[in-house]
């Protein structure tokens, strides 16, 4: 049987970060995600070429972040809504160098500074680029503490093969609960990496990582290619989880704790005789569109369960074509559903209530 350790949820990213290869972490404090910068306060001056630094600023961060992966290192931070909100500038620059980054964002209820309870409220920022211009970031949904610890691995993977930025999306509860989990199975991926800048030696020809393209033909030829890039991410590293779907006629989608809520409401539903069935985005982008557009054709509604106002439901709509309604159950400024309320939901879906 494989050892397993009781660890919070962010603890296990830091852990996970540092198995992974991460030797550079900058950051700055912020609740409900701090315990990832104390842990690696902790741990990572004791490993050797390990680095870390709080910076004087979130906008500091983010820039040494830059800095550090243009040299081709695994590099990592993390902060909380706000805070990933001061980072969107860089996280912009990043994506436009075309450099691996791997950044955590531990949601908390807003807008603003908002409070410091868990929320899903950064769906839009996150899955829809997170600054300035055409650009996507990979989005990872851990649902349990094991996730939080297996999706950083697969963050920093996925960072390098594509040259991304990968994001950890949790929320504040998967940050703070604790359960058991297991390092055994991790499976660190290493990539070539020789547009880095690494000094050339005379060896090679010199290295440029830029973001400036004063000719408007050079940019639009560089947001195609990144594109394409996207294209092939989104055939290949869309996951998700399915629950009771084979014979599913309402379909709720979940993500995150909500998925957790949401699973125990579909169990209630099938023990009243309702077909319910749970699909779990575990990417947020890609979103697991194919399998939306598959259970578009079979169930007759669908319930998108939120810690927040409604931002899912629109990919959800826009995965299913609109062929079957879609409703909402949320709640948001820090609370989370109760599984009653997402079984109320999926009982209104049956009767073609909203």
């Amino acid at each position: 049987m494989a050892e397993r350790v009781l660890m919070k949820g962010n603890e296990a990213i830091a852990e996970a970060a540092i198995q992974a290869g991460c030797r550079h972490y900058f950051g700055y404090p912020i609740t409900p995600q701090t315990e990832i910068a104390a842990y690696m306060a902790k741990r990572l001056p004791k490993i050797e070429g390990g680095v870390f630094l709080q910076a004087e600023s979130e906008i500091a961060s983010i820039n040494m972040v830059y800095g550090a992966a243009a040299t081709g290192a695994r590099v990592m931070t993390s902060s909380s809504s706000p805070g990933i909100s001061l980072k969107s500038e860089g996280l912009s620059y990043i994506a436009a160098s075309d450099v691996p980054a791997f950044v955590v964002n531990v949601q908390r209820g807003g807008p603003g500074l908002g409070g410091i309870q868990p929320s899903q409220s950064d769906y839009f920022q996150a899955t829809k680029g997170g600054g300035h211009g055409d650009y996507r970031m990979i989005v990872l949904a851990p649902a349990t503490v094991q996730e939080m610890a297996s999706l950083t691995v697969r963050g920093f993977n996925l960072a390098d093969k594509y040259r991304m930025i990968s994001m950890i999306l949790a929320d504040g509860t998967i940050g703070q609960m604790m359960e058991p989990i297991s390092f055994q199975d991790i499976q660190v991926e290493t990539y070539e990496k020789p547009w880095a800048l690494t000094g050339t030696g005379m060896e090679r020809p010199h290295n440029i990582v830029n973001s400036l393209y004063l000719k408007p033909d050079e940019l639009e030829r560089k947001n195609f290619e990144r594109y394409e890039k996207y294209a092939a991410v989104e055939a290949a590293e869309a996951m998700w989880e399915t629950y009771q779907m084979d014979d599913a006629e309402i379909g709720v989608v979940a993500f995150g704790i909500a998925a957790r809520v949401a699973k125990n409401a579909v169990a209630a539903a099938r023990s009243e005789g309702i077909k319910a069935g749970l699909i779990r985005p575990i990417t947020l982008w890609p979103f697991p569109k194919e399998v939306l557009r598959q259970a578009a054709d079979q169930v007759k509604a669908f319930v998108s369960v939120e810690l927040n106002m409604g931002q899912m439901i629109d990919d959800v709509r826009l995965c299913t074509g609109c062929k079957r309604p879609v409703s909402l159950c949320n709640r948001t400024g820090g609370m989370i559903p109760s599984p009653d309320q997402v079984l109320a939901s999926i009982r209104a879906a049956v009767k073609g209530g909203n």
